[in-house]
């Protein structure tokens, strides 16, 4: 019952410190500035710049040369808040040019494991770089086989560089108004239309105020207008964005005149009229407004200024009726033309009494589905990825995993048949090397715990630890191991260097080759040397990561499989000795040496479960388990020592075969079987 509520109290502050740590720039780790040089290489301009910070908005720094306007620069520590695989700010600096295009990333920061040791940083600038040119304004699809694959055995810290990459160079363009997440005017597909098809399909939208209804509106009009056949005043009003709307009513070439020099966020709106009174009216021209007309947009008002005012003479589209009036406004950026508003005429006249009569002829609109273009879609997270094209290496490691749990809680019946144990214990061992670790480099490491410490620290991040799905599968089931029965269910079984080293050991005793007994007292000391290891790496990762990840090189496991002994012979040598001494001392490196072992011993002892069996006579009467034990986890009392056993089952078949186990030898010679 202790156990069980340390263990809950264990996932509950774990959860905790996940839930609560806090991530972004902060007086402690505050965001890199681009210097002048910087901010050349990242645009490969040589001329002198302005590099201006800019606070509002989607932070960052514009970036002006001689010609105007060069770019954006944003971090994606500040904006995308990334953090590696060490809990630690990985930050790189992107710049894009004004037409939404990365021109350029630099790697300023970071406390990455797999970039410390085993990759150039000929590599990760090459990497890095690789991700300009990428244009952000097309659909993700399109270009997502130009963008640089991640670094094999980098494949988290690669990744998270590219998702900073990329979101941190998606919000400046959002933010400074280049691409429009949320779907745009059409401003490319083009289809030919006549009048009626434009209205039909809801391109300009149309608002009238007869003659009659007018004359009843200024009745006590100083000049009242007279009743009759016609219109006052008919309006239609539409944006000419979109080309199926405004190349048609103008034609091309007008078109492309009136609409091509709009800045970024203006529209182009149409106003066309006819009747007797004029949207226009004559007294812009003197003051520089255009007051009988307004654009109104929730509590947005706008009228058009005489600046604003493009003149178009005629329409160039079949079967329009004749106007009296065409007008052309370059509508500012506070207006959302993908929002409904309302363009107003007001029209007014003096009464006999002097006060001035008006009325509003209204027109509301709203751009069709049919002129909007899609949302653009945000990539899809690299982890999202991951785990759907890792389909083949995820179903493998979870029918791995899938029997290693059905082989734990079925021990009874395997332990009770020594060949079929023999035969599953070989066997698993051997898919573990070969395909797990080989294979799918399913091989867990010291590494990943100080990492895993870190951003328990300094900010957690299930998103980062999920770009490996084998890695993650294994951690998870690991993790429940380590709470139902210890470390033996990774050490034991899963791990691929020790599966190397059980499985030499075997063929060299069935060659013959003598084992070496270390004495006991020795055998306990020597532990000692694994968990100093242990917090040694830990301790020093907190002082300088790159000096805990020279230490962790103790480990061989990146040499051995995740590199496959493709590295320098210091490196080769160290796992040729390792593997030299477990040919006499079974699983050598996993008793005295291994810190990922001692790591996982301590949290162990909080397991629930104990299905390892023992007998009375274990330890006093008999010795056989102790001597037969792969790793030397049971004393000289018979007692097994959680933090060093690996859950080999070893002790349980021997114990169970009673061609082995002296207790039941004797049973079986006893008339009574009685047990002496």
């Amino acid at each position: 019952m202790l156990r069980l509520r340390l263990s809950l109290l264990f996932m509950l502050a774990f959860l905790g410190v996940a839930a609560t740590a806090q991530v972004g720039p902060s007086a402690s780790d505050p965001v890199t500035t681009p210097d002048h040089a910087m901010a050349q290489e990242l645009f490969d301009i040589t001329q002198p710049i302005i590099v201006d910070r800019v606070d509002d908005g989607v932070p960052g720094w514009t970036v002006q040369d001689a010609n105007g306007l060069a770019g954006y620069i944003g971090s994606t520590w500040e904006i995308a808040a990334s953090v590696g695989y060490s809990g630690r700010p990985l930050e790189v600096l992107v710049a894009i040019s004004a037409k939404a295009v990365i021109t350029g990333a630099k790697l300023v920061r970071h406390n990455e494991p797999v970039l410390t040791l085993g990759i150039s940083d000929e590599d990760i600038a090459h990497y890095v770089s690789g991700f300009a040119g990428h244009d952000l304004r097309k659909p993700f699809e399109q270009v997502e086989a130009g963008l640089p694959d991640v670094i094999s055995r980098a494949t988290v810290s690669t990744g998270v560089i590219r998702d900073g990459i990329l979101r941190t160079a998606r919000a400046l363009a959002v933010g400074r108004g280049l691409i429009d997440v949320g779907g745009g005017v059409d401003r490319l597909t083009w289809h030919p239309a006549v009048w009626g098809d434009l209205i039909e399909q809801g391109g300009l939208a149309e608002a009238a105020l007869s003659m009659t209804e007018a004359a009843g509106i200024f009745a006590s009009a100083k000049v009242p207008v007279t009743a009759g056949k016609g219109d006052f005043l008919r309006l239609w009003v539409g944006l000419a964005g979109p080309p199926t709307v405004g190349q048609n009513l103008l034609g091309q070439q007008e078109y492309t005149t009136a609409v091509g020099g709009m800045n970024p966020g203006e529209s182009a709106l149409l106003v066309l009229s006819s009747g007797l009174y004029s949207h226009r009216g004559t007294s812009w021209q003197r003051a520089g407004v255009f007051d009988r007309l307004s654009v109104v947009q929730g509590q947005t008002r706008w009228q058009p200024l005489a600046a604003d005012y493009h003149m178009v003479k005629q329409l160039r589209i079949d079967g329009a009726p004749e106007m009296k009036e065409i007008s052309l406004f370059r509508m500012p950026d506070t207006i959302d033309p993908l929002l409904p508003f309302t363009v107003e005429v007001r029209a007014t006249r003096p009464g006999k009494d002097g006060q001035e009569i008006a009325t509003v002829i209204a027109a509301g609109y709203t751009l069709p589905v049919a002129f909007r273009t899609a949302p653009v879609a945000e990539p899809e997270p690299l982890w999202r990825r991951a785990w759907a094209e890792d389909r083949v290496s995820i179903g493998i490691t979870a029918a791995m995993l899938a029997a290693l749990a059905l082989l734990f809680l079925a021990q009874e019946w395997v332990t009770h048949r020594p060949r079929l144990w023999r035969g599953l214990r070989l066997g698993f061992l051997s898919v573990t090397l070969f395909v797990l670790g080989w294979g799918l480099g399913g091989q867990l490491s010291i590494v990943q715990v100080v990492a895993f410490l870190h951003s328990l620290l300094n900010g957690f991040y299930w998103e980062t630890f999920l770009i490996e799905p084998v890695i993650f599968m294994l951690w998870a089931f690991v993790a429940l191991g380590l709470l139902f029965w210890g470390r033996g269910v990774y050490c034991g079984w899963l791990c691929p260097f020790g599966a190397l080293q059980e499985l030499l050991n075997a063929a060299a005793t069935r060659l013959g080759v003598r084992q070496i007994e270390v004495p006991q007292a020795l055998h306990e000391r020597l532990w000692i040397l694994k968990y100093t290891a242990f917090v040694a790496i830990v301790a020093l990762s907190f002082y300088s990561m790159h000096d805990a990840l020279v230490v962790a090189e103790v480990e061989p496991f990146k040499t051995a499989i995740s590199m496959r002994m493709l590295r320098a012979w210091p490196f080769v040598l160290f796992v040729v000795a390792l593997l030299a001494a477990g040919l006499f001392i079974e699983r050598f490196y996993c008793r005295y040496l291994c810190p990922l072992g001692a790591g996982l011993a301590i949290p162990s002892k909080l397991k629930i479960f104990d299905w390892l069996h023992r007998r009375p006579q274990c330890g006093r009467e008999c010795r056989l388990c102790e001597t037969k034990c792969t790793v030397g986890a049971i004393d000289r009392l018979g007692r097994i020592n959680s933090n060093e056993c690996v859950l080999c089952l070893r002790c349980q078949v021997i114990m169970n075969d009673g061609a082995q186990c002296p207790v039941l030898k004797r049973r079986a010679r006893s008339p009574a079987g009685e047990t002496k």
